[in-house]
């Protein structure tokens, strides 16, 4: 019994071999660079015959055929020794299209390789051993640990990307829209007013609503750039300056608006943390040089 699901087995993994490379075909041809196989008709006819050869071993393999699960070790065997080979040539990271079109020239790549080659070359004497009771209980923990494994892997790894997103979402800067709020280079009347001068850089207009969650957990980020003396800020709420809301056409909340102290809009932006926010100012120092008092 365990010969056969090891034989099937095997004979799926190589099927899927080639199947992924008719399935595409130009990206797996092109692969073949990667092994030394340059331009020409040889390249397409090797990636013909390998598909063939593996398919027909997979067949074999999968039927009991003893010469195929030998001659199917000796092929993976091969494909170790030219990944070996790549690498050496400097082709890390060079496509490998063993399963599909994003499968790498890699070590990785090696120890599969020669694991299966292990694997197919083992098969034929799997029949004549014998299990018992407690060998397929170690056999069934085993498979149970290496699952729990494989289960820890993957969840470590969606963890990084979940970081990785929210990293990259984070440090991007603030939405500017070019038709919402006020255009670059107007003046803002009765923002810089509010805000004031006292001698520093650039003026910080900041829009909030009362209903508007974002902007209560934006609070402490808005009282932190405040404290910056090179920037005087100030907070509009929507209901209490609705009059500055209209004129200067402010889409929602949270929005800023950076300004030099003469009064005139260097940077505006929708933003959602305090990295964004400063993205505003620093859009801002881009455009124009502050001037002093």
């Amino acid at each position: 019994m365990l010969e056969i699901v090891l034989r099937v087995g095997l004979g799926i993994v190589l099927a899927s071999a080639a199947l992924a490379k008719l399935a595409s075909p130009r990206a797996s041809i092109g692969a073949l660079d990667s092994f030394g196989f340059g331009e020409g008709p040889f390249r397409t006819v090797a990636w013909a015959a390998l598909i063939a050869v593996e398919l027909a071993l997979a067949v074999g393999v999968a039927l009991g055929s003893d010469l195929a699960a030998y001659a199917a070790a000796f092929l993976m065997a091969m494909f170790a020794a030219l990944t070996v080979a790549a690498l050496f040539r400097g082709s890390a990271g060079a496509p490998c299209a063993c399963f599909g079109p994003r499968s790498t020239v890699s070590r990785l790549a090696v120890l599969r390789n020669v694991a299966l080659a292990a694997a197919f070359a083992l098969v034929p004497s799997v029949g004549s051993i014998s299990i018992g009771t407690h060998g397929w209980m170690w056999i069934g923990i085993g498979v149970a640990r290496t699952a729990c494994a494989a289960l820890t892997v993957a969840v470590l790894a969606l963890a990084r990307e979940v970081g990785m997103l929210r990293l990259q979402v984070g440090t991007q800067g603030a939405l500017e829209i070019a038709g919402e709020g006020p255009e670059i280079g107007s003046r803002a009347d009765g923002v810089a007013e509010r805000i004031g001068r006292n001698g520093a850089d650039f003026g910080l207009a900041v829009f909030t609503s009362e209903g508007c969650g974002i902007c209560r957990t934006l609070e402490p980020a808005i009282d932190n750039v405040a404290r910056d003396p090179r920037v005087a800020v100030a907070v509009f709420d929507e209901v209490a300056e609705a009059e500055i809301w209209r004129r200067l056409e402010i889409p929602g909340s949270p929005f800023a608006l950076a300004l030099d102290p003469e009064g005139t809009v260097l940077a505006k932006g929708t933003f959602n943390n305090l990295a964004q926010l400063e993205s505003v100012l620093a859009t801002a120092e881009r455009r124009g040089r502050p001037v002093r008092a």
